[in-house]
């Protein structure tokens, strides 16, 4: 069966102290399922400026497709200083392209044909675009090969409660790290269980098919309702973390359409993160896996 893959939500540029690199989390998940042989598809909106013109050369390089409106705001930016562990800061600027995406026929028409999309909270951060990823997830088709991945992504102060709350609703598939559990977990009264019950609680009370906990260097879980697998995470010299869990995500759920089982997809997936931190930006090339 084929599928066809969306992220839809943040394009952007990665600006490091060194230069700029191409990003946004549901393109880069985007990317990394395209490099297992499914058909994938950016969705987005860039401004009428020299970086929206060359975000959209750069996607036709790697060979992305993208649906890319052009509106009159400025292309995405964000600003990342990386610390000597090459873990990354963020300084998110607001008012941007990706805040003003608007559902149109065209991205209807592929809400109906799509099996896997990834979203966060980021590009919800406005009601434009808030409005048409929940309009792409509910004109997906309903059926047991349709995942709908919640990469939360907590920026700033770009999110809330309610926000978070109707992604679950929407979603099958939670994508969160150990620090935005954290916060979660507060956030929804659930201080006083470990991760774990916290993981299932979600599971249970949304109804997900995965929930997929990154812990960094602490290892990461794959949750399912009947299914847990442990992974630690390699050693490796690393260039920086940027991408790093949306080539996690990316893996997983495409080894999961090939019809791997939920061991094998952890593994794979923690190998490909592993690689894409010994280099540089979110969008990696990683041919040979």
């Amino acid at each position: 069966m084929e599928y066809y893959v969306v992220g839809i939500g943040d394009i952007l540029w990665d600006c490091f102290p060194d230069g700029l690199k191409i990003g946004g989390a549901p393109a880069n998940f985007a990317y990394y399922a395209k490099q297992f042989g499914f058909e994938s598809l950016m969705i987005s909106a860039i401004g009428k400026d020299s970086l929206g013109a060359e975000a959209k050369e750069v996607l036709d390089k790697i060979g992305l497709d993208s649906v890319l409106e052009v509106v009159d705001h400025p292309t995405g930016t964000v600003i990342i200083n990386l610390d000597e562990n090459g873990i990354p800061t963020y300084k998110i600027i607001e008012g941007v392209a990706y805040d003003y995406i608007s559902y149109t026929p065209k991205i209807d028409e592929i809400a109906r044909k799509c099996n896997v999309v990834c979203f966060g909270t980021l590009a919800q951060r406005n009601h434009v675009t808030r409005d048409t990823i929940r309009r792409f997830l509910e004109a997906m088709p309903q059926t047991e090969s349709t995942y709908k991945v919640f990469d939360i992504n907590l920026r700033q102060n770009f999110y809330s409660k309610e926000i978070i709350t109707e992604s679950l609703n929407h979603c099958n598939v939670f994508k969160i790290n150990d620090e935005e559990l954290a916060v979660v977990k507060e956030m929804f009264g659930y201080e006083s269980l470990s991760d774990r019950e916290a993981c299932m609680n979600f599971i249970s009370e949304w109804n997900l098919k995965f929930l997929i906990l990154t812990c960094g260097t602490n290892g990461s879980y794959i949750y399912a309702e009947t299914e847990e697998s442990f992974l630690e995470t390699p050693q490796v010299e690393v260039a920086d973390t940027v991408g790093a869990g949306d080539s996690f995500i990316g893996t997983f759920m495409a080894s999961i359409m090939k019809g791997y089982k939920i061991r094998d997809a952890h593994e794979l997936a923690v190998k490909v993160s592993a690689f894409v931190c010994t280099l540089y930006g979110g969008m990696c090339d990683i041919t040979g896996f």
